[in-house]
């Protein structure tokens, strides 16, 4: 079954901030076996000028809400998760992330495109403060695999 292009342009809000926590960052970094002290040291971020400890670039994945911020469980965009493989990631800071901000995401389905027997989604992503300045903006390519219409 093919997926419903009424989806695309639609958009999708967090419905509550994401918490960025020290631990989280941390957490993280060391899941990517990165030990840069900014992103450990609590004095070596105050250090380098930051208000506390600063997140990896990749970290944002986490304030994605849900399934990467799209409505998978909605039966009307016809995307069974079984079939997904993730294809891109990526994201454009326009600060960096620290310890204690509070991170609204607004999710927003781009486009949907056959590609061979595959349909392929992209998901562009807002990241803001609770108070409204914008931190960061992404993408995300999923491939949704064998979905596609047959070619007439």
């Amino acid at each position: 079954m093919s997926l419903n292009q009424d989806f695309v342009g639609r958009s999708f809000v967090s419905p509550v901030p994401f918490q960025v926590g020290r631990e989280h960052i941390r957490q993280f970094a060391r899941a990517i076996g990165d030990d840069n002290p900014l992103y450990h040291d609590v004095e070596a971020a105050k250090a380098a000028g930051y208000s506390d400890l600063v997140a990896p670039p990749t970290f944002l994945v986490n304030a994605i809400p849900g399934a990467l911020g799209l409505p998978t469980d909605d039966p009307a965009l016809g995307l069974d998760y079984a079939l997904v493989v993730h294809g891109e990631q990526r994201f454009t800071l326009r600060r960096p992330v620290v310890a204690g901000d509070e991170l609204i995401t607004t999710s927003t389905l781009t486009g949907i495109r056959a590609v061979g027997r595959n349909e392929v989604l992209v998901t562009t992503y807002r990241y803001d403060t609770s108070s409204g300045e914008e931190v960061a903006v992404g993408a995300c390519t999923l491939v949704s695999r064998g979905t596609a219409p047959p070619r007439g």
